[in-house]
């Protein structure tokens, strides 16, 4: 029914359709990217079978979405390995 009711208010007011445009293509993208933070490498959703998967990344793994000036390549392990 709420469908039905914004197709009603576009076809009378053809100037929402932008406005009706870029909300979808905001709820999209930002849907999107909490797919992409819940898939993280510092989420953990199985305790018993990997309870600190941060552990088991590489140093050179980039897990910034962007990273301006750090070079992964060069970065070494600092600290024990557990």
């Amino acid at each position: 029914k709420m469908i039905r009711t914004a197709m009603e208010h576009v076809k009378k007011h053809p100037g929402l359709i932008p406005q009706f445009f870029f909300i979808l293509l905001g709820m999209g993208g930002a849907s999107l990217y909490l797919v992409r933070l819940a898939k993280g490498p510092h989420v953990t959703w199985n305790k018993k079978n990997n309870p600190e998967p941060w552990n088991q990344l590489d140093p050179t793994y980039q897990y910034k979405f962007v990273a301006i000036d750090t070079d992964y390549k060069n970065l070494k392990k600092e600290g024990p390995q557990f």
